[in-house]
């Protein structure tokens, strides 16, 4: 259990970054259509001094992501609504609304949505991936999942590698 007192530094004020207060609402963010799943980009290194990107993801029923590592964050995963089930470093996890996974930089891992589909908080650190999923994603024309011929990009492993991501197969949906 964490608590925090009010008005307390950890570190002084010369070391710390001050970050403005932040609010985004339901459904806000940058829309993405990445991988078969809605993307909402809540926050990335421009709004919290590098620190963290945070991304809501929407996710179809059965969709599985294909098998990957970060190399430069590390990525947490807090499951909001639905069912998942997690191969993360060869071990798998069936996870459930409120179930928190981590899959540290370089461990390879994949996830399949269940039957109903799922909502994840994705949050990667530290900041930056945002400009990975811009770039092997387009704008979501909806706050949907998107349409079946919404694809990646052919040749979106050599484009995650610029940003530090291993693709190691090709189940894309």
């Amino acid at each position: 259990v964490m608590t925090t007192t009010p008005n307390r530094r950890v570190v002084s004020p010369d070391q710390a970054i001050a970050l403005p207060a932040a609010v985004s609402g339901p459904g806000a963010g940058d829309a993405r259509w990445w991988f078969g799943q809605l993307a909402l980009v809540k926050a990335g290194a421009p709004e919290t001094a590098g620190r963290y990107t945070l991304v809501e993801i929407v996710a179809p029923a059965n969709y599985a992501t294909p098998l990957h590592a970060h190399g430069r964050e590390d990525e947490t995963f807090w499951i909001l609504d639905g069912e998942v089930v997690f191969d993360l470093g060869g071990e798998t996890f069936d996870a459930l609304a409120g179930s928190y996974l981590l899959a540290p930089r370089g461990v390879a891992h994949r996830f399949t949505a269940g039957a109903c589909g799922a909502r994840i908080l994705f949050l990667f650190t530290p900041a930056g991936f945002e400009r990975c999923i811009e770039a092997t994603s387009v704008p979501a024309l909806q706050a949907t999942v998107p349409p079946a011929e919404v694809t990646p990009p052919k040749n979106v492993a050599e484009i995650a590698r610029v940003f530090g991501t291993e693709i190691f197969d090709d189940t894309t949906p």
